[in-house]
C-alpha cells in the first residue's frame, strides 16, 4: 500500500457521511490517503501529536472536517506547515452550519485554513488533488481528466436542451 499523501480527519465519526466525499475524490485521482478521527476537545494531545508529526510522516495536505464550534481545522493549521483544507459540517450541535463556517473561515492572520462550502468535502478532495497536481504529473493528469469529464457532462446537457427545442442560446 502506498504511503498516504493526504490526511482526512474529522472531529467525530458522525462526520464520516460527509467526509467520505473527499475520500471518494482522492480515490478517483488515485491519491493515497489516510482517514481518522481527531477531536480538538476530546483528544487534544492526539490532535497536537497528529499535526506536529504530519509532515514528517510524508503527508502533503490535511483535510479537516468539523461541526459546531469547529476548532479542529484551525488548531491543526496552527501546529503544522502543511496546507489545511477545512470542511465546515452542519452537525447536530450546529446553528444551521454558520458557526462551523465562520469558525473555520475567520482565522487570524498567520494561520490560514483554505475553507470550502458547508458539507463541501467533495471540493476539499478536489482542492487537495489540485494542490498535489502542481507537483505531480500523474495526479495532474487525473485532475485534468476529471475536469474534462465535468465539461462533457455540461455539454451533454446543452445538447439535451437543444434536442428538446430549448437550445437557442450561446454556441461555441
Amino acid at each position: 500500500m502506498a504511503k498516504p499523501l493526504v490526511s482526512i480527519i474529522m472531529g467525530s465519526d458522525s462526520d464520516l457521511t460527509i467526509m467520505k466525499a473527499a475520500a471518494d475524490m482522492l480515490e478517483e485521482f488515485e491519491i493515497p490517503f489516510e482517514l481518522t478521527v481527531v477531536s480538538a476537545h476530546r483528544t487534544p494531545l492526539r490532535m497536537v501529536q497528529y499535526a506536529v508529526q504530519a509532515a514528517d510522516r510524508g503527508l502533503k495536505v490535511i483535510i479537516v472536517g468539523a461541526g459546531g464550534a469547529a476548532h479542529l481545522p484551525g488548531m491543526i493549521a496552527s501546529l503544522t506547515i502543511l496546507p489545511v483544507i477545512g470542511v465546515p459540517i452542519k452537525s447536530a450541535n450546529s446553528i444551521d452550519g454558520w458557526d462551523s463556517i465562520l469558525s473555520i473561515l475567520q482565522m487570524p492572520g498567520g494561520v490560514p485554513v483554505a475553507t470550502v462550502g458547508l458539507n463541501g468535502a467533495k471540493n476539499a478532495g478536489i482542492l487537495a488533488g489540485s494542490i498535489l497536481a502542481a507537483f505531480d504529473p500523474i495526479v495532474s493528469a487525473h485532475v485534468a481528466v476529471y475536469k474534462k469529464k465535468l465539461e462533457q457532462e455540461v455539454l451533454q446537457k446543452v445538447d439535451s436542451l437543444k434536442a428538446d427545442g430549448w437550445g437557442n442560446g450561446f454556441d461555441v
